[in-house]
């Protein structure tokens, strides 16, 4: 029997309140743990760590937050369609869903989200 992936489409439902406040918990516990991971495997870091602070960000309107908690609480799941351990592969379908949000929702990541990434991403590495 074959095993159903879910496509990228069905990964960025935004999902009901309850579903947006327990992504953002499982984001939020885990995020920067992933983000070390996953560095050198996702070429557009910078976007991925603003996305996560506009994600936080009150003031995005709660359709694109939704879509950017499903985005990142897949990213930071230890197993996916690839599990993320496996050497050159475990990234690209995080990659996949990550681009598809950002590029959703894009027009609200504001210079201040690129900012705090911008910094974030500077002191991890030091």
């Amino acid at each position: 029997m074959a095993l159903d992936t879910p496509k990228v489409g069905e990964i960025l439902l935004p999902g009901s309140s309850e579903e947006q406040a327990r992504q953002e918990e499982r984001v939020r516990a885990s995020f920067f743990q992933t983000v070390r991971r996953a560095l050198r495997s996702v070429p557009f870091m910078e976007d991925v760590v603003a996305a996560y602070y506009c994600a936080l960000d009150p003031q995005t309107p709660a359709a694109s937050r939704g879509i950017l908690l499903a985005a990142l609480a897949y990213f930071v799941l230890p197993m996916d369609v690839v599990p993320d351990f496996i050497l050159g592969l475990g990234f690209t379908d995080d990659i996949a869903v990550l681009w598809a949000a950002f590029r959703a929702v894009r027009q609200n990541i504001r210079p201040q989200h690129y900012q705090r990434a911008r910094e974030t991403l500077g002191e991890m590495d030091r």
